[in-house]
């Protein structure tokens, strides 16, 4: 059976035999892709960069809106209208044609706007018509005089975003009088390196969703580092019991509404989210009347559910921690894979570090060591829904 194209993964992602894990932490995910940490799975098939810094960097950069808002009504023959505050005004510059998206009204712009004055002329090509309080103005192009002059240039700068590397350890031992014994169930040192890799994974795991940026003791010789998560640096949050929603509810239609105005509306057609048991059940139930949910056999070796809408494609995955930790079963977290990064300190990712007891000790202790973070490379892409309980 071919495997499902998926964006932001490398190769062709299938976990097979032939998959050859270059750490602990691929060979985790090679034995278990549908095991306790399937984020970390698909982030060992995607994009995983080394550091030579515990505190990394990116640019995050996008198109502005270029979008203006009325702070008043105005009738069809004023030509200076006050704008709301707002970094977008400074595009409005000296030739640009500018559209009321409500009324249709065209206007060109007759001298730059440095702040909130936005000088235009009026009604071009149309009838009178008037701006309402609150309505949004946005560029629809430049228009140049003939043997006009160069405008005004104007350009937009990056913003920079930082995370950290965050070092986790789990360690595991035994007796050297447990070592030696032999029991009915297999060397009791191969079962604690098995689980202790377990819990490990499991720590990464809920490290990049609820993890929370911080640095302590930042400027002594032993700083801590806690690399921020998912669910604590996404910007976009939509919660079912507040603003625009009350109750828990969001229905068929206004879910419909989310995937096309917010979910799908930056980045890629091809979404995962993450889900907890109550939003599972929810989706089930739109699919069931309309969706047709697929299952996405052989998609890197995990179970993944495909709603496919006009917007993009919502590829459903229900988290197994997200049973075990409060307040996450009714929640979704929606990750655009090509926007999202492994990072790891050079030299430093998983791996098994052996023999760490005293030299006095009659046993041997054992620990995996990873030093490790995530980086949004954009943010709008991603979303978190939380407190979905009611679809009405």
């Amino acid at each position: 059976m071919p495997v499902t194209a998926f964006q932001g993964l490398r190769g062709t992602g299938e976990f097979d035999t032939d998959h050859r894990p270059k750490n602990f932490r691929e060979l985790f995910t090679l034995m278990e892709p549908n095991g306790n940490a399937p984020l970390n799975a698909l982030l060992s098939m995607g994009q995983s960069e080394a550091t030579d810094d515990p505190e990394f960097k990116n640019f995050r950069d996008e198109l502005p809106d270029r979008v203006a808002v009325s702070s008043a009504a105005y009738a069809s023959n004023v030509t200076t209208i006050v704008l709301n505050a707002g970094v977008e005004n400074k595009f409005f510059i000296a030739g640009t044609i500018v559209v009321n998206g409500t009324s249709g009204e065209v206007m060109q712009v007759t001298a730059d706007t440095t702040g909130t004055n936005l000088v235009v002329t009026r009604n071009l090509g149309g009838t009178s018509l008037a701006i309402v309080s609150g309505d949004k103005l946005f560029v629809a192009g430049f228009a140049a005089a003939e043997n006009g002059v160069t405008p005004t240039a104007i350009s937009f700068d990056a913003v920079i975003a930082y995370n950290y590397t965050q070092i986790f350890k789990t360690a595991f031992g035994v007796s050297n009088t447990l070592k030696a014994t032999r029991l009915r169930t297999g060397s009791k040192e191969d079962e604690v390196m098995t689980k202790a890799l377990k819990l490990h994974m499991s720590d990464i795991e809920r490290a990049m969703f609820f993890g929370r940026r911080v640095e302590t003791n930042g400027s002594t010789a032993a700083p801590t580092r806690m690399t921020g998560g998912l669910l604590n640096s996404v910007s976009t949050v939509l919660d079912a019991t507040s603003g625009a929603y009350s109750g828990g509810i969001i229905s068929e239609v206004k879910f419909d509404e989310l995937l096309i105005n917010t979910i799908f509306k930056y980045g890629s057609k091809q979404k995962v989210a993450f889900v907890g048991w109550q939003v599972a059940a929810l989706l089930q139930q739109i699919g069931k009347a309309r969706w047709q949910p697929t299952v996405m056999e052989g998609t890197y070796g995990i179970n993944l559910m495909k709603y496919s809408t006009f917007a993009g494609d919502l590829l459903i995955h229900l988290h197994p921690q997200f049973r075990q930790v409060p307040g996450m079963d009714n929640s979704m977290v929606v990750v655009d894979f090509p926007n999202l990064r492994y990072r790891y300190l050079e030299g430093r990712d998983t791996d098994l570090l052996e023999n760490r007891q005293s030299n006095n000790q009659d046993g041997v202790l054992h620990e995996y060591r990873t030093e490790c973070g995530l980086e949004l490379l954009q943010d709008r892409v991603h979303a978190v829904i939380k407190n979905w309980s009611k679809l009405a």
